[in-house]
């Protein structure tokens, strides 16, 4: 998969939903926002997280641009890798899959073209 075509899609299909229904978008935007500027957890936790259940959920749209978030927030393959090994110890089999999955969408963005 190409995940630099993916990510794009991804946000031209949200921008498109955003005119559809904006004031539903607006206040899913505005728990999102209120969710990871508050808390214990820093942002790059709070991504991770986000990571594992959208391996665990078998989501390719919400893995690229939780692996993008993860990039801005500087985190590394080894630390990507953690958080996906342990979205495949809960997940099991189909995680494992769309774990190889995130790393692929890691490596790709991170490798220069």
């Amino acid at each position: 998969m190409d995940w630099t075509e993916k990510s794009a899609n991804t946000k031209n299909q949200l921008r498109a939903l955003n005119k559809c229904i904006p004031d539903a978008t607006k206040g899913f935007n505005t728990l999102s926002k209120a969710v990871k500027d508050n808390g214990t957890l820093g942002l790059k936790e709070k991504e991770y997280v986000a990571l594992g259940i959208a391996v665990a959920q078998r989501c390719d749209d919400c893995i690229v641009l939780h692996i993008e978030a993860l990039i801005r927030c500087g985190a590394t393959r080894e630390e990507v890798g953690d958080v996906l090994a342990m979205s495949i110890q809960m997940g099991g089999g189909p995680a494992l899959m769309y774990a190889a999955r995130a790393l692929d969408c890691f490596d790709q963005l991170t490798t220069p073209a």
